[in-house]
C-alpha cells in the first residue's frame, strides 16, 4: 500500500502532511510511504529524519504513480503540470483540508479523476471523531499565535507592572468567538497578564469562559438559546441580533487595548463583527487581530496579508496564521491525519478495508465510483 506526502506549494503555506513519527507508525501498518524531497523543510523537518523513519525520499512525484493514498494538508496542486492528484491510482484515496466549499469545481474535478476526495474540515463533532478533529487542532494553535501577534504590534506591556517609577496598566483584551481559537486565545492572553473579556452567540459558551477567568459579554435574547448547530458551531444570527450584538461589541471595543477576532461559519463567509466606524472608535495604538480575514474578515477594513493602520488602530490580518507555527502545526495535523487513515487500513492484508457505511467516511467524503457523493456538493442536499 503506497502512501504519498508531497511538498506543499501554495501561498503562505509552511505545514505538512506528515511527520517522521507518522512515517514511522504508517511503516509499521505495512505502508510504503514516499516523501518527496524538501516536503518537511519550512516545517523544520529534514529529508534524512523522514528516511530514518523508513519513508523513500523521491525528488519527483511524476515517478510516483499508483499511489493509494495521498496526505495533503490544503487541496492538490495541479498547476502547470505539477498534477499532484496524477499520483494517485483510480479509487485512490487524497485525504487533507480540500475546502469544496471555497472550491467547489474542484470536487467535479476530483470525481472525472476517479479518485475518493476527502475533506477533513467536514468530520462530524462526535467523540470518536476527536482525535482527528484537524480544525481544532489547527484552531487551537491560530488562537494562540493570534495572541502573539497582537503582542508584538500593540505597543505597549500586558501586564500590570508595579514600578519604583510607576505603574503599568494592564491590556484589555477582548476576543469575540469562543470556539476553540477563541478559549486558546483568552487562556493566553490571560497568562501574559492582560485583564480578558469574551464574547460569543453560544449561551454554552458562558461557562467555558468564565471557567478561563473571563469576563463573558453576550446579547440577551430568545434567539441565542438556537445559536449553536448540531455539529457545535455557531449558527448564523438575524439581521436584528446582529445590529444589537455590534452596539454591545462596539460599546466594549471603545475600551479595550486588543481585540482577537474568531468567529467563523463553516462554507459561510465571515460574519463582520466590527465594522469601519467602530474601529475609528477604538483609541489609538489599539490592535485587532482578525483570524477570519481570508474569509472575508470579522473587521471590515481588514486587509488580507497586511497590517493596515486606521487612524493609528493597528489590524493585523495575516494569512494561514497556523502555518505561523509550522512544526507544531505539522505535528498535530500529521497525528489528525493518522488517526483518519489508522482504522481504514486492515491489520492482516496490510491494504485498504473501508466501511463506507461509517459516519464519519459519510460526512467527509466528497467524491467516490467517479462520482459526486456528499449531499452538500452535489447538488442532492435536502
Amino acid at each position: 500500500m503506497k502512501v504519498l506526502v508531497v511538498k506543499e506549494t501554495r501561498a503562505h503555506e509552511k505545514r505538512v502532511a506528515a511527520t517522521p513519527d507518522t512515517v514511522k507508525k504508517l511503516v509499521a501498518l505495512g505502508c510504503v510511504v514516499a516523501v518527496e524531497t524538501g516536503a518537511g523543510a519550512s516545517a523544520n523537518i529534514s529529508d534524512d529524519s523522514y528516511r530514518e523513519s523508513g519513508a523513500e525520499v523521491v525528488a519527483d512525484i511524476a515517478a510516483v504513480s499508483n499511489a493509494d493514498v495521498l496526505l495533503k494538508v490544503q487541496a492538490p496542486d495541479d498547476r502547470d503540470g505539477r498534477n499532484e492528484s496524477a499520483c494517485l491510482k483510480k479509487g485512490g484515496l487524497l485525504i487533507g483540508m480540500l475546502a469544496p466549499s471555497s472550491e467547489p469545481d474542484r470536487v467535479k474535478a476530483y470525481a472525472d479523476r476517479g479518485i475518493v476526495a476527502i475533506s477533513l474540515e467536514l468530520l462530524p463533532r462526535i467523540t470518536r471523531a476527536q482525535s482527528m478533529d484537524v480544525l481544532s487542532s489547527q484552531s487551537n494553535l491560530a488562537g494562540y499565535k493570534a495572541v502573539l501577534d497582537a503582542a508584538s504590534v500593540y505597543g505597549r506591556a500586558m501586564p500590570m507592572m508595579m514600578t519604583a517609577a510607576g505603574t503599568v496598566a494592564p491590556a484589555k483584551v477582548f476576543v469575540l468567538g469562543a470556539g476553540v481559537a477563541g478559549l486558546q486565545a483568552i487562556a493566553t492572553a490571560r497568562r501574559l497578564g492582560a485583564v480578558v473579556s469574551a464574547t460569543d452567540v453560544r449561551p454554552v459558551a458562558k461557562e467555558q469562559v468564565e471557567s478561563l477567568g473571563a469576563k463573558f459579554v453576550m446579547v440577551e435574547s430568545p434567539e441565542a438559546e438556537n445559536a449553536e448547530t448540531e455539529g457545535g458551531y455557531a449558527r448564523e444570527m438575524s439581521a436584528e441580533y446582529q445590529q444589537r450584538q455590534q452596539d454591545l461589541v462596539r460599546a466594549t471595543l471603545e475600551k479595550s487595548d486588543i481585540a482577537i477576532c474568531t468567529a467563523l461559519i463553516p462554507g459561510r463567509r465571515a460574519p463582520t463583527l466590527i465594522n469601519a466606524e467602530t474601529v475609528r472608535g477604538m483609541k489609538p495604538g489599539a490592535v485587532i487581530v482578525d483570524l477570519a480575514v481570508e474569509q472575508g474578515g470579522n473587521c471590515e477594513l481588514s486587509v488580507p496579508g497586511e497590517v493596515a493602520d486606521v487612524g493609528g488602530v493597528k489590524i493585523v490580518g495575516y494569512f494561514n496564521v497556523p502555518s505561523r507555527l509550522a512544526t507544531d502545526a505539522s505535528a498535530l495535523y500529521a497525528k489528525n491525519l493518522l488517526n483518519f487513515l489508522t482504522p481504514l487500513i486492515d491489520q492482516e492484508s496490510k491494504s485498504l478495508n473501508i466501511d463506507w457505511d461509517d459516519e464519519i467516511l459519510q460526512a467527509t467524503v466528497l467524491t467516490r465510483d467517479g462520482q459526486v457523493v456528499h449531499p452538500a456538493f452535489s447538488g442532492k442536499a435536502s
